[in-house]
């Protein structure tokens, strides 16, 4: 599946949006107007202004729908979502160059809230999954104590841990060691 360079960095920022989640009854990662600025340094999102509580309360909301997409049973109900997402958020497409980027389309409209800019343009990206026939690409990881949010964009769509380095490893090595164990005890 090809996807373009805007589109692989909303996607990268929706999943890290819908990870900061709190799991069970553990701390929300995005606790405060400081983290919240981080994750916008970090995901390189553009045109942001200043940000507020008002900003934070916007941006969990926006995650938790965006969490609602992953855990939709079929494209119809993620198309649902998806597009009262986009709608709501002010969809606005135009074409752009800045910070040394070449052309590329923003769907936020200028002057959006950094909720209406996540929700355009990563509703768009999620939006461009279904289209293209991929929605099972969204994916929760296996990990039984994980669960964090990935798109699987491996050829054969086999991914099955949101990082193969932590998760994946460490239930491989158990796997590994719960069958060393077994053949020394029989």
């Amino acid at each position: 599946m090809l996807i373009n360079h805007d589109t692989r960095c909303a996607l990268d920022a929706v999943v890290a949006l819908v990870n900061t989640t709190p799991e069970g009854e553990g701390p929300d990662d995005l606790a405060d107007v400081a983290v919240l600025r981080r994750f916008v340094a970090q995901h390189a999102i553009s045109d942001v202004g200043t940000l507020g509580e008002r900003d934070l309360v916007a941006v969990r909301a926006v995650r938790a729908r965006f969490a609602e997409v992953f855990a939709a049973a079929d494209s119809r109900r993620a198309a649902e979502l998806l597009n009262a997402m986009v709608a709501a958020a002010g969809t606005t497409p135009r074409l752009t160059d800045h910070d040394s980027y070449d052309w590329h389309v923003h769907y936020f409209a200028p002057g959006a809230s950094l909720a209406e800019h996540l929700a355009a343009d990563g509703g768009m990206a999620l939006a461009f999954l279904v289209v293209a026939g991929e929605r099972e690409r969204l994916r929760r990881c296996e990990a039984p104590d994980c669960g964090h949010a990935f798109v699987d964009l491996s050829r054969n769509r086999s991914r099955r841990y949101c990082d193969s380095r932590t998760c994946g490893n460490r239930l491989h090595v158990a796997a590994y060691r719960a069958r060393r164990r077994e053949a020394a005890a029989g």
